[in-house]
């Protein structure tokens, strides 16, 4: 019999590989607990010492059933797009898509999301870190059609525009015309999110801004997003939003912002630079906190400002 080791494609083994090799089911079950084999799901298991995080997982479903992409909030993680309230550790559901119908055995014994919201074509297909993928347009048009409008425009946002994700730095990934083609009018939920794909700003720089502006919009508020100022030295500043004609600036601080005190030395010292702006008068600093819980309290302290500033309209 072939040693297990050498059956193992990546590290994972499938059982269905080791009967087919010969090795009886209960000797097989022996060697795989006495050498020390990880259970990844049922029917895979994962050689001694391997990580079993959720990619490993989702390598041994798409060994399990090589139909399957991974899609929505996995396919995300995978590109690196930016998605609101989802759990980044590694236990969370897996999610895919397939090129065939059918998926419930799968999902039932591996703990896994078999979506069957529009098949997929050869073209919403690609590989990253080893795995079979939803292209992005086809991932972002996917979260869009399957979440609210915040959790929509968020993902698109990421999408759209040039990011640092979990300490990466990546250039924009797709188009919003790309997006605008995933979104088939054949498919669930395509209505709304075609009209929340105009919601959308590339300049975006964060899920929380992105949530700011929405909650800014819907209060008849509408500054510019991520505008080029100068300090009076020459030296160009992007601040998160601007009201122009009132001299204002709204800045939100993500929670990634201060992790170290170089971080929180580099935000001053931008605070600093922003009030040497001649365009500004004034500058708001909200927290993510801020923007995910207290959104009308962030509304109302900006358009006070505004009034205090003279511009009661809140536009750029």
């Amino acid at each position: 019999m072939q040693d297990l080791a050498r059956l193992a494609r990546g590290g994972v083994l499938l059982t269905a590989w080791a009967y087919a090799a010969g090795w009886p089911r209960g000797r097989l079950q022996g060697r795989l607990r006495s050498e020390g084999w990880q259970r990844v799901c049922r029917g895979a298991w994962a050689v001694r010492g391997k990580e079993v995080d959720w990619k490993v997982r989702a390598r041994a479903v798409q060994l399990l059933r090589p139909d399957l992409m991974c899609s929505h909030g996995t396919a995300a993680r995978l590109h690196r797009i930016e998605m609101l309230s989802r759990d980044d550790g590694g236990a969370e559901e897996l999610e895919f898509a397939t090129l065939r119908r059918g998926g419930r055995g799968i999902a039932d014994r591996t703990g896994v999301r078999v979506h069957s919201t529009g098949l997929l074509a050869d073209r919403d297909v690609s590989v990253r870190a080893g795995l079979r993928v939803t292209t992005p347009a086809r991932t972002v048009g996917d979260l869009m059609r399957c979440g609210t409008r915040e959790e929509a425009v968020v993902a698109a946002d990421s999408a759209l525009s040039r990011r640092t994700v979990r300490g990466i730095r990546r250039e924009p990934l797709v188009r919003a015309e790309d997006v605008a083609a995933a979104l088939s009018p054949r498919r669930p939920g395509a209505a709304p999110a075609r009209r929340w794909l105009t919601l959308t700003d590339p300049a975006s720089g964060s899920p929380a801004e992105t949530i700011a502006r929405l909650h800014m919009r819907d209060a008849g508020l509408h500054p510019e997003s991520q505008p080029l100022l100068l300090t009076r030295s020459g030296r160009p500043l992007r601040p998160d939003f601007l009201f122009r004609e009132a001299g204002l600036v709204v800045e939100i601080e993500g929670y990634a912002f201060h992790g170290t005190r170089h971080a929180h030395e580099r935000d001053i010292a931008r605070f600093n630079a922003l009030t040497d702006c001649p365009d500004v008068r004034r500058v708001l600093r909200f927290t993510a906190t801020d923007v995910f819980h207290h959104p009308d309290r962030v509304t109302t302290t900006i358009r006070s400002a505004l009034g205090a500033l003279g511009d009661s309209n809140g536009t750029a």
